[in-house]
């Protein structure tokens, strides 16, 4: 599903409304019929169409961010995928005023780099990563990665967070990140670790166990990989359920 399927920023326009849209034929902003709605929603919606064009001409994201419910925030995936970073951190615990960030892992582009504490892990390399996303996604990541980079590197999150935790509970999926693999299929090299190992990784690491690291780096960095599969799973489950649905009703 994309941006310009999309009604639901609009004042007055809910759920419902937007549904009878979609099953009346008004699919996208270029199909849209005043005559649909009265006329204080319809000049309503096109004042949002005229500036929601110009805002996706200008590969802004944060105008979507800021006027779409955060409850759909997922509907911004499709346009921005591309530049879009898939991000997961590794701690000492789970307390950001106490606990360290030890390794950062980002997926973007097809790439993925990992930042490891002591060596390249550092507040501007972190703030990067961030300025050159168009939409971060994490799984849980609002409520904990994010907080933490935060705090850990003083980081200014100024881009669409998309937390696919929401998403997954909206169609079913409950449970940790792990479990949700399961559930959609995803395969991982090493299954038998969790995050109660990274810590231990992490302690042995500073131990100078051989391979600790390598095996943090490699548990922290699949977590990023298959945060884009879960994404692409996700996301076209929702635009079946909500979009897809709704359209139907129009032909049959």
């Amino acid at each position: 599903m994309r941006i310009e399927n999309s009604f639901i920023p609009v004042s007055g326009v809910g759920e419902t409304t937007e549904r009878k849209l979609w099953a009346n034929g008004a699919t996208d902003w270029d199909c849209f019929d005043p005559s649909l709605v009265g006329p204080t929603t319809a000049e309503k919606i096109e004042s949002f169409i005229d500036t929601a064009r110009d805002h996706l001409a200008a590969e802004n994201p944060t105008f979507f961010d800021q006027t779409f419910p955060s409850s759909e925030r997922w509907r911004l995936y499709e346009n921005f995928r591309d530049d879009a970073c898939f991000f997961d951190i590794e701690t000492t615990g789970l307390d950001e005023q106490r606990d360290i960030v030890t390794t950062v892992s980002y997926h973007q582009a097809g790439e993925t780099t990992t930042l490891v504490r002591g060596d390249d892990l550092t507040a501007d390399r972190v703030q990067a990563m961030v300025d050159d996303a168009s939409l971060l996604v994490s799984f849980n990541g609002i409520r904990f990665d994010q907080p933490f980079l935060e705090t850990s590197f003083g980081v200014d999150v100024d881009v669409p967070h998309l937390d696919l935790m929401y998403p997954c509970k909206t169609v079913g999926l409950d449970g940790g990140l792990k479990q949700v693999e399961r559930d959609i299929g995803v395969e991982r090299d090493r299954p038998d670790i969790s995050g109660r190992d990274a810590v231990r990784l992490w302690r042995e690491h500073e131990s100078g166990v051989d391979g600790a690291l390598d095996t943090l780096i490699s548990y922290n960095r699949e977590d990023a990989v298959n945060l884009k599969t879960l994404a692409d799973e996700v996301t076209t489950t929702l635009h079946e359920q909500v979009f897809e649905q709704a359209r139907q009703q129009s032909v049959e």
